[in-house]
C-alpha cells in the first residue's frame, strides 16, 4: 500500500507508467482516488494538504525537482502521467516514430498553434508557461487554442514539464504561485533515450507495453490500451 511519497516512486519505478490524477481511466494508477473524495483505503493520502509525504499533487513538483528518471506531463488520454526513464524509450517509437518535430509540422501533423509553441521551447532554454505564451504571441482569446496545443505538445513527447519557476520581486523574492517550467523532450532525458527508441520498431514497443498494462490491470480493454499508447 502506497502510503508516503518513497512508497510512490518505488510503485513507480516497477510498474514503469502511472496516470497521474488519481483516476486509472481503465488502465492504472497508482493512486485511485480523486482529491475531492475519502480515500478508498485506511492511508494518510490525502490530496491538496500541501503535506510533500503525503499529497500526490505535491509528488508532482518532487518528482520535477528531485528526480531525473521520471517524466510527468499530459501522457495519456490529454490528462497527467508518469512514465519512468525506463519506459520512455518504447513510448517514444510509437509517438514520434523517430520523427522530428519540424519534419511532422510539414507533415501536417502538428497544428500551427503547437508550432508556435514549440518554436519558443526549441531555443534550448526552459520557459514557464506564462512565458512562453508572451514569446508566442498568444493572447487571452487564444487560452483554449493554447491549452490544447500544450497537450498536443505533450502526447506527441515534443514538449515536457521541466520544473517550476516562481515571480521574483524587486527585492529578489519569490512571491506568489508556481509556474510549471517546460522545455524540448530532447532537452529533458538527453540523447541517449532517443538512441534507444531507435533500437525499437513500433510493433514491439506496442507490444511490450500492452503486455506491461495487461500485467498491471488484466482486466484492461484492448481499444483503450490501445488509445493509451498511441495518444
Amino acid at each position: 500500500m502506497v502510503r508516503c511519497y518513497n512508497d510512490f516512486i518505488e510503485a513507480l519505478l516497477a510498474a514503469g507508467f502511472s496516470m497521474g490524477g488519481g483516476s486509472a481511466d481503465g488502465i492504472y494508477a497508482i493512486i485511485e482516488h480523486s482529491w475531492n473524495e475519502e480515500p478508498l483505503h485506511d492511508t494518510p493520502i490525502r490530496w491538496h494538504t500541501g503535506n510533500p509525504e503525503t499529497d500526490p499533487w505535491e509528488w508532482i513538483n518532487r518528482v520535477l525537482d528531485e528526480r531525473n528518471d521520471i517524466a510527468y506531463g499530459k501522457l495519456f488520454f490529454k490528462k497527467s502521467g508518469y512514465i519512468t526513464k525506463e519506459w520512455f524509450p518504447c513510448f517514444l517509437a510509437v509517438r514520434r516514430g523517430g520523427i522530428e518535430f519540424y519534419e511532422a509540422y510539414e507533415g501536417g501533423s502538428i497544428s500551427h498553434f503547437a508550432k508556435r509553441i514549440y518554436d519558443v521551447v526549441a531555443t534550448g532554454k526552459t520557459f514557464p508557461i506564462e512565458e512562453i505564451k508572451r514569446l508566442g504571441g498568444f493572447s487571452r482569446e487564444d487560452k483554449s487554442g493554447f491549452d490544447r496545443a500544450m497537450a498536443e505538445l505533450q502526447m506527441k513527447m515534443f514538449i515536457s514539464p521541466c520544473g517550476r519557476q516562481y515571480k521574483i520581486s524587486q527585492k529578489g523574492e519569490e512571491y506568489g504561485w508556481s509556474s510549471t517550467v517546460f522545455c524540448t523532450t530532447e532537452q529533458f532525458w538527453g540523447e541517449e533515450i532517443f538512441e534507444e527508441a531507435t533500437k525499437i520498431s513500433t510493433d514491439e514497443a506496442i507490444e511490450k507495453i500492452k503486455t506491461q498494462v495487461l500485467k498491471l490491470n488484466p482486466l484492461a480493454e484492448d481499444k483503450k490500451i490501445k488509445k493509451f499508447i498511441l495518444g
